[in-house]
């Protein structure tokens, strides 16, 4: 990009990106950026701190100026191994910014249901429970006869070249993904009263779950599913925006490197 190069870059990719190769890969694109005359940090974020979403994300920020760098330090975004890694490798140009605890959600799943959303079948729902291991379904067992309605999520598993469902109840669903296969549609669970329900999750309930709930869906459920399981999690960015991006823009317009926006 020569002279339009941005000042600025994030980077977003899976948590295993990181341990990819035994860090191979993410070392090497970090030296990368470093040959691009970037230097680098690199924290992990999850979207369950903002939604009840199980979504861990590892981000890298990478900027054209700056030499004062923080000691890496264990935090939420930091974890020991990322810390190590950090340590082991002084050939990257690091530029390490401290960064505070993100908050802790307090979104139940229930708050982002659809309430009109049909229930499978009562034999599609019993064959489901009969797909859960003997641990799994006993979770279940004890969800429906509790005296509330509970809410959790259920992921088809191949384990053993045998399809299981393996069921989620601490309130916070799975990371959406692309439905690519059949272990990608993650299935919502209703349990209490001596009854139980299930059905997938909808695409409404999907752009909730990634902070976007006002997002005008077009095209078919499917598209929708597989826009929402591949993006980032907005309420995230924001905070990324407001604790990273931000403050580096503004550095870089006091340095001069950029004009003010």
């Amino acid at each position: 990009m020569g002279r339009r190069r941005p000042p600025l870059v994030l980077l977003e990719n899976v948590a295993g990106f990181f341990t990819s190769h035994g860090g191979r890969d993410f070392e090497q694109a970090l030296l990368a950026l470093n040959r691009l005359d970037y230097v680098v940090d690199a924290f992990l974020l999850d979207a369950a701190h903002f939604l009840p979403q199980s979504r861990e994300r590892l981000f890298v920020v990478a900027q054209q100026a700056g030499a004062d760098s923080a000691e890496p330090r264990e935090s939420a975004v930091r974890p020991q191994r990322l810390v190590e890694f950090i340590e082991s490798h002084p050939k990257i140009r690091w530029r390490i910014q401290n960064l505070p605890a993100p908050p802790e959600s307090t979104i139940p799943l229930k708050q982002l249901l659809e309430k009109d959303a049909p229930w499978w079948s009562a034999s599609r729902t019993e064959y489901l429970l009969n797909q859960m291991s003997e641990r799994h379904r006993a979770i279940a067992d004890e969800k429906i006869a509790g005296s509330r309605w509970v809410y959790g999520t259920v992921f088809p598993r191949m384990r053993n070249s045998k399809s299981m469902a393996e069921l989620r109840t601490d309130g916070v669903a799975g990371c959406l993904r692309t439905p690519r296969g059949g272990s990608a549609r993650q299935i919502l669970f209703k349990a209490g009263k001596g009854e139980c329900f299930a059905r997938l999750l909808t695409p409404r309930e999907c752009a909730r779950l990634m902070g976007a709930g006002d997002y005008r869906i077009s095209g078919s459920s499917n598209q929708a599913l597989f826009g929402f399981g591949d993006a980032v999690c907005v309420p995230v960015v924001e905070w990324i925006a407001e604790n990273y991006l931000n403050p580096a823009v503004n550095e870089l317009i006091h340095a001069g490197t950029i004009g003010p926006l």
